[in-house]
């Protein structure tokens, strides 16, 4: 019998034991953390799509009509100022220069004579005067007789990449036909296109001594290894969209960057007194985001928040919650609004540190 007595007075400690113990996990598992939103001057990083252009895109055109006789240059070939590009055939343009020559020659003799007549009173000064006109005139003619067989020899009128052919060896070409485009790449315009409160930021804390240097984002997802400037702004901004174009001017040393491309420009927005708040203290109803505020009562209250921006983790607020009151930063989801809740509070100086993006 006292055996009895012991067994079931063992299996009842064991059981009281437990008991506690499942208690205590319970009492644990209800414990929630809570934080607050941290205010603080700060800056992001916003990305914009971009149109990367050359400093000097031109179009290289024919400037006389003629069979193509010769190139000298190659697709995608660099070239140097003053290099002979192409050649249009000139055997009218030398014909036209060798007469426009002798028509020259003639009326210089012809002025010489009139000269020595006039000095002997043989002729009158108008008769000079008009020899004089056409020797002038017969000049004029053989100067633009020359410029047409120059036209003849298309030339580079910078250092630059050359892009492919529009015509080929042999074509008749007209006066502005197409021959290809010539691009300058030492260094890239790039343009992209800014909301009015971020260019109002912008203007803030830019000065002319001081311009804002931006990243750009390839298409490869790989950062182009040198910075850029933003260097212009249009002067207005579109009224469709409410935005405003920017023009970043990058180095491009190794002519890695072409005409033509796409990418996004990466530049810090300045941000003063932002509120901040993990995302993960957030959830979502029909595409609108609310946090739950712990009042002095330690009751939770849902609260819909509105979003100014974002960043990897982090929301920066437009209005909601202020600095001063405590948000649940974990177990959204085992609370309901009304619900009282015991919590340990963790400063937000030491949350958003621990967050995969640090905000500075």
């Amino acid at each position: 019998m006292n055996k009895m007595y012991i067994f079931i007075g063992i299996c009842l400690a064991l059981y009281l034991s437990s008991c506690k113990q499942k208690k205590e996990e319970v009492e644990e598992a209800t414990k929630f953390l809570v934080t607050s939103p941290l205010k603080k001057d700060t800056a992001i990083v916003r990305n914009y799509v971009c149109q990367i252009h050359s400093i000097q895109h031109i179009e290289m055109r024919a400037l006389e009509k003629g069979y193509l006789e010769k190139i000298y240059v190659d697709e995608g070939q660099s070239v140097k100022k003053g290099q002979l590009m192409f050649q249009i055939m000139p055997l009218i343009y030398k014909a036209e220069l060798q007469k426009a020559q002798a028509e020259a020659d003639f009326a210089e003799i012809e002025y010489k004579n009139t000269m020595q007549l006039s000095e002997k009173n043989v002729v009158s000064p108008n008769e000079l005067a008009l020899a004089k006109a056409k020797l002038d005139k017969a000049k004029a003619e053989l100067s633009l007789a020359q410029t047409h067989l120059q036209f003849t020899r298309i030339k580079a009128p910078f250092d630059g990449i050359m892009d492919h052919f529009q015509v080929r060896l042999g074509s008749l070409v007209n006066e502005g036909d197409l021959l290809t485009t010539l691009s300058d790449n030492r260094e890239m315009w790039v343009y992209f296109n800014v909301p009015e409160a971020e260019y109002l930021n912008y203007k803030t804390n830019a000065t002319a001594d001081n311009r804002v240097k931006v990243n750009l984002l390839m298409a490869n997802n790989q950062l182009f290894p040198f910075s850029g400037e933003v260097k212009t702004i249009e002067a207005d901004f579109n009224n469709e969209t409410g935005n405003i174009a920017f023009r970043a001017t990058f180095p491009n040393p190794n002519a890695l960057l072409r005409h033509g491309e796409t990418g996004n420009i990466q530049m810090r927005i300045p941000i003063k007194n932002a509120i901040i708040i993990p995302q993960k203290a957030t959830f979502e109803i029909l595409e609108k985001k609310y946090v739950f505020v712990v009042d002095k009562d330690n009751v939770v209250h849902s609260r819909e928040i509105t979003i100014a921006s974002e960043m990897p983790d982090v929301y920066f607020l437009q209005g909601g919650v202020n600095e001063n009151e405590k948000i649940l930063l974990e177990g959204i989801r085992k609370v309901k609004d009304n619900d009282k809740i015991e919590f340990e509070y963790e400063d937000p100086k030491s949350v958003l540190p621990k967050l995969k993006v640090y905000v500075e």
